[in-house]
């Protein structure tokens, strides 16, 4: 098993390497043009695939969730909130529609005056 893996992890951290530069756009390589890193590593497949992943791409902070690409849940963005008011049928109101839920779900036989 440890020859596989021995075998395997160089080659997955070097398909992965060469994806990611060839798909890095040309603005965010750094240090050499982007078909000599390409070439660096297809050569030295685990070399080349660290030098890449360490020294090779522009890291963005905003990428990593800080700055203004955060990435916020729904019930705290006040976009989405405002959207949900915005897509609301006019005349709905939410207790009017929580009440329709507690009559229908109530026994019939069950007293009215009782809540």
């Amino acid at each position: 098993m440890l020859r596989v893996l021995m075998f395997l992890v160089p080659l997955a951290l070097s398909i992965y390497a060469f994806i990611d530069c060839i798909s890095t756009s040309d603005e965010d390589v750094r240090h050499m043009p982007k078909p000599l890193w390409a070439i660096l590593v297809l050569l030295f497949p685990l070399v080349g695939s660290i030098s890449w992943i360490i020294a090779g791409k522009k890291r963005h902070p905003a990428a990593r969730g800080v700055g203004r690409g955060q990435w916020v849940a729904p019930d705290d963005n006040p976009d989405f909130l405002k959207s949900l008011d915005e897509n609301k049928p006019r005349g709905q109101d939410r207790d009017r529609d929580a009440g329709t839920d507690r009559e229908r779900d109530r026994d019939p036989d069950e007293d009215p005056r009782a809540d």
